[in-house]
């Protein structure tokens, strides 16, 4: 036991001077071209991770888009002009009438029940035919392989609402090979294996929200809490929408956006920052900017009543309660963000402690802000009843606790726990060079400035218990709730 403490102990103190050293050691550099770079230096051990973070998500997809950063993010991996191909310009006529037929075919089938079935069924004969010859040039998975033999890891990606992500750790020697993989990746991407690779996603869609109650809860509470904006839609799109993705459009909307000017890369580890930022400028900085990411422009109108969204499958029972709320940089974002750990974070959280260890009603319970933080969104607590209790009985549970936080203020013992949880769980994340690349990149993106990173528990600090109340009376009114829950389906049909 002693020997844990004294761990304990010795962690706590490293994670906060990591805190504590972090606004001297971010080094940033801008190129040119708009590409912003930030920099650490650590040299705990000789590896690097590097991330970059294009400031275009699904949210700014327009409506006849639906799923294309998704998409996107699966077919950056299929290589450029010359990682991904045995002979580029033996496989470009191929693309070229791959496109041809695959547009005409979707025209045709944009006809319905008019549809010609007979040529519907010709374009895709041919289509298949062409995508199996184009497939002979392929060489599956270059970058991947390129990077496992040179001792790369975690070699991933990911789309969000706010953003899409590339990310890997490698050894600091292999740097420069990073650097030439992903510039030419920015520049020179080839979609290819497209249509095969759409229906990889429609199969996705399926399986994960189609074949899913807790997908298909999730999606219809978002989709049903914004009339409006679009970050209520699926990032992955409805399945029509990927049935109509092209080629074409998809090639646009990697041209206008996934370009220097809407990138940020952060590199940290066992780095020189000059010769770093040189390195960065020889790969990076011939590029062209693209397209800046306009904003959007739409607002989602105030909520007059509250609305409840059933799902009804082969699944336990789930709740959510979500609340429309602000974003960064309303300063009521903060006290949401006391709201959320004073509630839900760890087992001394408020519902932890009432649902699960008192009453007994539920399994689990958490609470977190959704769907992207660029944009006004929500504020969701989630339970699952624990049976024989019900649905009812959790969300009556759920509202007593929140009716709480506007009657009795909260105590500065509480205030003062979460600034020492906020403290210790935000220093935690920069011990690791991937969880600081991560962060970093994700604050710059979404605040216009990595410094929210160090300034946020700072400014948690002057969140009031008053704050507290007078926002839960604002907010977590009944008004402005989205109720979405599972209901058995043999329980549903009698």
């Amino acid at each position: 036991m002693k020997k844990l403490l004294i761990t304990l102990l010795l962690l706590a103190s490293a994670v906060t001077a990591n805190a504590a050293g972090l606004a001297d050691r971010v080094r940033e550099h801008t190129l040119a071209n708009g590409m912003k770079l930030l920099l650490v230096e650590r040299h705990t051990s000789p590896t690097v991770a590097a991330w970059i973070r294009f400031r275009v998500g699904a949210v700014d997809e327009r409506s006849d888009e639906r799923g294309i950063a998704h998409l996107l993010e699966h077919m950056l991996f299929k290589g450029t002009k010359t990682l991904g191909t045995t002979d580029y310009a033996a496989e470009k006529p191929l693309l070229d009438k791959i496109e041809t037929v695959a547009q005409q075919l979707l025209l045709e089938k944009a006809r319905r029940e008019k549809g010609d079935a007979a040529l519907i069924a010709r374009l895709e004969n041919e289509l298949a035919a062409l995508e199996k010859e184009a497939g002979r040039y392929v060489v599956k998975e270059e970058f991947a392989q390129i990077y496992n033999r040179n001792g790369g890891s975690n070699y991933n990606a990911f789309t969000s609402k706010d953003g899409t992500t590339y990310l890997i750790s490698l050894p600091s020697n292999k740097l420069e090979l990073w650097a030439a993989i992903e510039s030419d990746r920015m520049q020179n991407a080839v979609l290819r294996e497209f249509y095969t690779e759409r229906a990889v996603v429609m199969e996705e869609r399926r399986r994960s929200y189609e074949a899913e109650p807790e997908g298909k809860l999730w999606e219809t509470f978002l989709a049903s809490a914004f009339n409006a904006h679009p970050v209520g839609q699926p990032i992955i799109g409805w399945m029509s929408d990927i049935a109509n993705l092209t080629r074409t459009k998809a090639e646009g909307f990697l041209k206008r956006y996934y370009a220097p000017n809407n990138a940020i890369i952060a590199i940290v580890g066992d780095i020189d920052p000059d010769k770093t930022i040189a390195l960065v400028e020889k790969y990076f900085g011939p590029i062209p900017p693209g397209t800046p990411v306009p904003p959007v422009a739409v607002e989602e109108p105030p909520q007059q009543g509250e609305k409840r969204i059933e799902v009804i499958g082969d699944a336990g029972a789930e709740l959510m309660i979500g609340f429309h709320k602000p974003t960064i940089p309303h300063p009521d974002e903060l006290v949401f963000d006391v709201i959320d750990m004073l509630l839900a974070d760890g087992r001394t959280s408020r519902l932890y402690k009432k649902l699960v260890v008192e009453k007994q009603l539920v399994t689990g319970v958490g609470a977190f802000a959704a769907p992207g933080h660029r944009y006004p969104n929500l504020f969701i607590i989630s339970a699952t009843p624990q049976a024989p209790h019900t649905v009812a009985e959790v969300e009556a549970a759920l509202y007593e606790e929140i009716e709480r936080l506007k009657n009795e203020p909260v105590t500065a013992r509480e205030l003062q726990q979460i600034l020492n949880r906020l403290e210790f769980e935000e220093s935690r994340q920069m011990l690791s060079i991937g969880g600081l690349a991560r962060n970093l990149t994700e604050y710059e993106a979404i605040t216009g400035s990595w410094r929210y990173l160090i300034e946020h528990r700072r400014d948690i600090a002057g969140v009031k218990a008053e704050d507290i109340q007078r926002v839960a009376k604002k907010y977590l009114t009944r008004e402005n709730r989205i109720v979405g829950f599972i209901t058995k389906q043999e329980v549903a049909s009698k």
